[in-house]
Formats: C-alpha cells, sequence, structure tokens
C-alpha cells in the first residue's frame, strides 16, 4: 500500500501541463499535496492527500471541467511487487478493506508505449479478477451503472492501483478515450476531433438541444472538409471558408457552400448557430477572432482549437481563456467555456462557447 491519492491519465507528453493544471486548481480549493510525474507515462499521479483532501478534490474536479487529464479517479490501493502467478490474491486481500460493493469493473493502463504493451495482460487478469470479484461479493453479480466502477490500474506487471470511479462523474469510456472510427468518406482525420469534441464537450441533451437539422453554420479554415462534413451530417447547413479546395465526400453532402476567402476577414450576413474553426495559427490569434464573432453576434456557440506552443503550454491556455472568458462577461454575455485536450488533438486542446 502507499500514498493512494489521485490518478489522472493524459496524452503522453503532456505530462507536466496536466500536473501544473491539477496542483493550481487543488490550490485554489485550498488542497495540498503534490503532482508526481514521468516524462511520456501517460499519466499524473496526485498525491500527498488525507482522506478528507482527497474527497474533497475529487468533489471540486469534475472530469469534464479538466483540461489535460482525461479522467480522475480516487485511488484507494497501491500495489507493488506483485507475483505474476499470482496477482488475484492481492488485489483481493486489498479489496477487503474497501467495504463497497462495484457495478462494473474496467481495466486500464496508461495511454503511452510502455502502457500499451499491457494490453493483453489487462484483457487475462480482467477475466480472471471479475469471476474471483463476483465470487466474494465485490462485484455486482451484473454490470449495474448505477455503482462505483471499480477502475484497475495497471502501470506494470507487477505494479498496478485500484481506484473508484464515481458513476455520476466519470467519463463513460474506458481511461476516458472514446474509440472511434473514421468513417471511409470522411475528408479527413481531422473529423474524429469533433465528433469527440461534440461528445466530450457537450452532454446528450444538449447536442439533442443545440445541434438540430436545418441550423447555420459556419466553419473557418475548413479545407478539406473535415468539420464542415461532421456538421453536414448532422443535417446542419454549413459555410466552409477557405482559399483551399474541399474534398468530394464533403461537397458531396449538398448542405456545404464554399466560399474562397480569409477565415480572419469573412463575416456572415445574418448570425449563425454555429462557429467552428480548426486554422493553424496562434491560440492568441485564434482566441481573439472567436471572442470577436461572439461578441459582435455573429455566432451563437462555437468550438476551435487552440495550437499550443512548444513550452509554457499550461500558461498559455489559461492565459487565452481567462482573457476570452473576461471578454465575453464584459460583453454582458452570459457563456460558459468548457476545454479538453482530446484524444484525438495533437499539440493542441478543443475549446467549446456555450450557453449557460
Amino acid at each position: 500500500m502507499g500514498d493512494a491519492g489521485l490518478y489522472l491519465p493524459c496524452r503522453a507528453g503532456f505530462e507536466p501541463e496536466c500536473a501544473a493544471e491539477v496542483t493550481e486548481r487543488a490550490g485554489t480549493f485550498g488542497v495540498g499535496g503534490y503532482a508526481k510525474t514521468e516524462r511520456d507515462s501517460g499519466y499524473v499521479r496526485f498525491l500527498g492527500l488525507d482522506a478528507t483532501s482527497q474527497s474533497q478534490l475529487c468533489r471540486a474536479l469534475p472530469w469534464r471541467e479538466l483540461i489535460f487529464a482525461r479522467q480522475r479517479l480516487s485511488v484507494f490501493a497501491e500495489l507493488q511487487g506483485l507475483d505474476p502467478k499470482d496477482r488475484l490474491t492481492p488485489v483481493l486481500e486489498a479489496m477487503a478493506g474497501s467495504g463497497q460493493v462495484f457495478g462494473e469493473l474496467s481495466m486500464e493502463h496508461p495511454d503511452a508505449d510502455v502502457g500499451r504493451d499491457l494490453a493483453g495482460l489487462a484483457r487475462s487478469f480482467g477475466n480472471a479478477l471479475r469471476a474471483g470479484l463476483r465470487k466474494v461479493g465485490h462485484l455486482s453479480a451484473k454490470d449495474d451503472a448505477r455503482k462505483p466502477t471499480l477502475h484497475v490500474v495497471l502501470l506494470a506487471g507487477n505494479h498496478l492501483l485500484l481506484a473508484a470511479g464515481d458513476p455520476d462523474n466519470s467519463p463513460p469510456w474506458v481511461g476516458g478515450i472514446p474509440r472511434l472510427k473514421l468513417a471511409h468518406d470522411a475528408p479527413s482525420r481531422s473529423a474524429l476531433k469533433l465528433e469527440e469534441a461534440l461528445l466530450s464537450l457537450l452532454s446528450a441533451e444538449e447536442r439533442a438541444r443545440w445541434m438540430k437539422s436545418g441550423q447555420q453554420a459556419v466553419d473557418l479554415g475548413a479545407a478539406p472538409g473535415g468539420w464542415s462534413w461532421v456538421l453536414a451530417r448532422a443535417g446542419l447547413s454549413v459555410t466552409a471558408i477557405d482559399n483551399g479546395p474541399l474534398a468530394d465526400s464533403a461537397m458531396g453532402t449538398g448542405l456545404i457552400k464554399h466560399l474562397h476567402s480569409d477565415g480572419f476577414r469573412w463575416r456572415p450576413p445574418h448570425p449563425v448557430d454555429w462557429l467552428v474553426c480548426d486554422m493553424v495559427e496562434q491560440p492568441k490569434r485564434v482566441a481573439a477572432l472567436m471572442g470577436d464573432w461572439l461578441i459582435e453576434g455573429d455566432a451563437r456557440r462555437a468550438i476551435f482549437n487552440l495550437k499550443l506552443p512548444m513550452k509554457k503550454r499550461w500558461q498559455e491556455v489559461r492565459e487565452q481563456l481567462d482573457t476570452l472568458h473576461s471578454r465575453l462577461q464584459q460583453a454582458g454575455l452570459d457563456l460558459q467555456l468548457r476545454a479538453r485536450q482530446l484524444y484525438h488533438d495533437r499539440e493542441e486542446i478543443t475549446v467549446a462557447v456555450l450557453p449557460r
């Protein structure tokens, strides 16, 4: 056993940004602790928490409000030096002290080079563990989404974490990663970014309320048309702004109008329901452009990407989001910002600006 704390999986290489974010957020809530990271490991541990502060921090950090962490798990046991011939017994012994009955078992590993080597072990050990847990009553006979999920995170063949997932405050995907498949007619892989953004940044109710057939959208920097194609498939009429060409599959939807124009200069004749943007530009310039559209009433909602610099990435994210939020408030707009580094993002984050 060890200091349990929190487990926060993230994109490999962004551990410092994830650690800086959770450390700063914990400080704002008056919770002490420290982040432990290893470059390219694909996760961050936040340690130095007693039971009260761990519970407090979990409540203060809903998974949807974290940018660089894909999920946030409350760890109650850490097992090291496991015998490869018998990993089951130590886990069952650790579970005996938890006093919980879990509704589901989620076998996980970091999304990094080392972690991916554990995928086979996660599958085989998960089968044995699921049966063992049900036999002693720590796992419901059938999956029950109303109960907490037991997350078993394999960090190595002899090292794992046991964590509890709140059914009302956890992503619905293993490891916080939605496994999306690229459609054969998608104009580009960037289509997956917008699909994931709609799943991660909006609830099902919000998608049904705000993403309706017949709405108007603008896609700035649209070529080759991946984001326009996603919106058109949802039934929206899209004006795609880019001097570059759009793929035939995008134009074939019949709902996309392509205008050869500068995305920083063009404006619509009437307000649109959605503004989306995935231009490769400085984050400050893109954030300012999005603010202009919203403040001047040219768009009601927006989803856009901010490309990040190589250094001081957390500081850049915080600065641009704080500046945009301040501008919207000063303009009297009651809008909320949500931001995440999606699984399909690279050196960037995706931001949604939505009504409250």
